[in-house]
């Protein structure tokens, strides 16, 4: 059977771009890319990137507070410009986009501007009304917010909108405590937000060490991020006074804003895999095997929308090893040990490997640790 396209991949993130660009421009394949919104996926456009935009902003107030104990008496870096920032950060967003668009471009990766279902084995059609035959499919759309259904959900925001704001909020109130809310928290406060963080669970930071969510919970709120675990939503009101959230424990308050930090889902919603024989596991996300093959031969997944490893540099290699494996007759898998992890806290948080807890489980571990004040900070 004679196809359009030797590689047809849904979405343009991270690991589909990299797969796409490898297939044509190392293995000489005909490769097309269909992607619905802007080229670069949630790193470059609304997750790492950005983020980290903010993170370098917000961490100059507490420079400048730091230098008046060094003898810089007047330092004062003033009220922060959040419109001169935001136009900055889309700026820059726009650039590297088209730094994405180019470098496809110049693989001789064919890009459609639009969003892509699938219609069988081999063929996608694309909501420009256009249908093509691929021998194979990479599906690399990602993932997406997850805010849970409660009364007053939809008065909520998510960390898309963050980078979307006009003006930030003078009072927020940060649902979670993975890293994104984490880092979000510590993101707004920096930049002069009064930040209160409601969790359920007994502790931030979930999967990471112990010892390390504990001392950075801690230095959150010396930081004057307002941390409540153990507390949860119950429902949220809007007044003229902003929005009213009642919880669990009795810390109710006005905030202007409410951002959900919950978890993410895998985007396989409307993509017609039900047409396929694609399997789904529980959450939504497109089960594969070692070579991120799934149940149909022609079909392959990588990035979030697996749920396996969701960073960034894990998406990245995923999609190296598929062209390895399909286009150059190298079947590799993907090492998914021992993959690095950092969260943008102040302070900030890395680790790779076991956490001390997960060691203790293999077996009897002695552990060593040391805590210490930065000779910068006195």
């Amino acid at each position: 059977m004679k196809f359009d396209y030797d590689l047809f991949v849904i979405g343009g993130g991270s690991g589909g771009v990299r797969a796409g660009r490898l297939a044509a421009s190392e293995a000489g394949a005909k490769v097309a890319l269909a992607e619905e919104y802007r080229m670069g996926g949630t790193c470059v456009i609304r997750g790492c990137v950005p983020k980290k935009l903010m993170v370098f902003a917000s961490a100059y107030k507490g420079a400048a507070q730091d230098a008046q104990a060094y003898g810089w008496r007047d330092a004062d870096i003033g009220g922060f410009d959040w419109p001169h920032f935001k136009a900055k950060l889309d700026a820059e967003l726009d650039r590297l986009e088209n730094i994405y668009r180019t470098n496809l471009a110049k693989a001789g990766v064919e890009i459609f501007n639009a969003r892509a279902e699938l219609v069988d084995a081999h063929t996608v059609k694309l909501s420009s009304g256009e249908t093509f035959t691929a021998k194979h499919i990479l599906i690399a759309v990602g993932g997406r917010p997850f805010t849970p259904d409660f009364e007053g959900a939809e008065l909520t925001i998510t960390s898309n909108d963050i980078f979307k704001l006009d003006k930030l909020p003078k009072s927020i109130l940060i649902v979670g405590g993975g890293f994104i809310a984490c880092e979000f928290a510590c993101i707004l406060n920096g930049l002069g937000v009064e930040v209160t963080q409601f969790y359920r669970g007994a502790q931030i930071l979930r999967g990471f060490d112990d010892e390390a969510r504990g001392h950075v919970a801690d230095l959150v709120r010396e930081r004057g991020v307002d941390l409540h675990v153990g507390t949860d939503v119950m429902k949220i009101d809007k007044t003229d006074k902003g929005l009213w959230v009642k919880c669990t424990t009795g810390h109710d308050h006005h905030f202007d804003a409410v951002m959900y930090a919950t978890g993410r889902v895998p985007n396989t919603d409307n993509l017609g895999l039900e047409n396929t024989g694609v399997e789904l596991g529980r959450k939504g996300e497109i089960i594969v095997d070692e070579y991120s093959q799934t149940a149909v031969p022609s079909i392959y997944a990588v990035g979030d929308v697996t749920d396996r490893i969701n960073l960034t540099p894990v998406a990245i290699r995923e999609g190296a090893a598929f062209v390895d494996t399909v286009f150059h007759g190298k079947p590799t898998k993907p090492d998914h040990e021992l993959v690095a992890s950092a969260v943008f806290t102040q302070p900030e948080l890395g680790t790779v490997g076991m956490t001390e807890e997960e060691a203790r489980d293999q077996e009897p571990i002695e552990v060593y640790s040391a805590t210490f004040r930065a000779m910068q900070t006195g």
